[in-house]
């Protein structure tokens, strides 16, 4: 039961990043907040899952510390998730948890990093994230 709840928190996932991408092609920024919330809000809850499916196997390595990279960019770190989402759900599929486990750990880590960017330019003065600077 939980594997399909896991496979469909990952298609979802994957399905609302493909929105975002969207949105922030269109320059949509309401569209493109709501999506990448939800995104997050789907990738935490396939973490969950994996936690609670295979707690005692999962292996904590050093993929598991917080994501590093100089400069964030909403474009490429949307990519980023989507990409390491696909690999989780063929790894699900392959019944390779461990490495479902760390794809969905590193594109939570990109989604994070967008959140990070939105709140940081809700906070500021700037006009918008989707204004070319």
């Amino acid at each position: 039961m939980e594997l399909v709840k896991l496979k469909k928190a990952i298609t979802s996932a994957i399905s609302n990043l493909e929105h975002s991408l969207q949105a922030l092609l269109k320059r949509d920024e309401e569209g493109l907040l709501s999506y990448v919330w939800w995104a997050a809000a789907d990738s935490e809850y396939a973490l969950f899952l994996l936690f609670i499916m295979h707690k005692e196997t999962l292996e904590r390595s050093s993929w598991n510390s917080s994501f590093h990279q100089k400069k964030v960019e909403v474009g490429p770190s949307l990519v980023c998730a989507r990409d390491n989402l696909k690999k989780a759900k063929k790894n699900i599929e392959a019944n390779d948890l461990n490495n479902a486990h760390k794809k969905t750990w590193l594109a939570r880590g990109c989604l994070l990093k967008v959140q990070d960017i939105f709140e940081k330019e809700r906070g500021s003065d700037k006009k918008s994230f989707l204004t070319p600077t």
